[in-house]
């Protein structure tokens, strides 16, 4: 948009002043399998505490990027090398949580890598003998999760942008580091991997208050559970 002469700067300030801000988001866990939940169930992680508050501790997240895989190809114009895309390669995604002081929050995500693992159906850990045999990704005994959604809105109640994530699952769960000292909170950060995403921007209708943010925790909001809400689906985009 050209600056056009004569005018304040003060008179754009309505273009240019509506930025995103980075504090205003949710994340869903949903679509756990059958076994897979019945599994942390008999870890001590409670359905409610995975649907309902897991992701209200997500301290920060990063909204998923992608990139193409391709080829040099060579011979098919003399003296030419043409480059094509061959594969769509989703980057591996963090996401950063506050523990809980029963440590809930280790429990799942540790758990659900155990039950990658065959840790259901194998032998004791502290036998000599014990061996990993990993559990088959999908079916109801799978460990991918069948979506995970992200929520970037803002306080305006304008549009809000959603990620909705297909065949989720844990690879790696960082190290805590604990000391003596000043006191901080306990943070634990895990990397996923999935198969895919579907980004919808979403116009709410019929919105009766604005989101809350979650100003106690510090961190990721969520949109009340109380409210109904009404969504149409304005530009989907794979």
């Amino acid at each position: 948009m050209p600056i056009e002469k004569g005018k304040k700067i003060t008179e754009y300030i309505t273009k240019i002043g509506r930025v995103a801000q980075t504090s205003y988001y949710q994340v869903n866990f949903s679509g756990l399998k059958t076994d897979l939940m019945k599994y942390l169930n008999s870890k001590g992680v409670d359905s409610n505490f995975i649907t309902r508050e897991a992701g209200l501790r997500c301290s920060s997240a990063s909204l998923p990027g992608s990139s193409l895989a391709t080829l040099n190809i060579d011979g098919n114009y003399m003296g030419v090398q043409e480059r094509m895309a061959h594969s769509r390669i989703y980057t591996q995604m963090d996401l950063e949580f506050y523990v809980d002081r029963d440590y809930k929050m280790i429990r799942f995500f540790d758990c659900w890598i155990d039950y990658i693992a065959g840790g259901k159906s194998l032998r004791d850990k502290q036998d000599d003998n014990y061996y990993y045999r990993m559990t088959y990704p999908r079916g109801d005994s799978g460990y991918k999760c069948d979506t995970i959604d992200i929520y970037k809105f803002e306080r305006d109640q304008g549009s809000e942008l959603q990620y909705t994530f297909y065949g989720m699952f844990p690879v790696n769960l960082s190290s805590l580091p604990v000391q003596y000292g000043n006191s901080d909170t306990l943070k634990m950060n895990v990397t996923f991997s999935y198969e895919r995403y579907i980004k919808n921007i979403l116009k709410k209708s019929n919105l009766k208050e604005p989101p809350d943010a979650g100003d106690a925790m510090n961190g990721g909001g969520s949109l009340p559970l109380t409210t109904s809400y009404d969504f149409d689906i304005r530009l989907p985009e794979n």
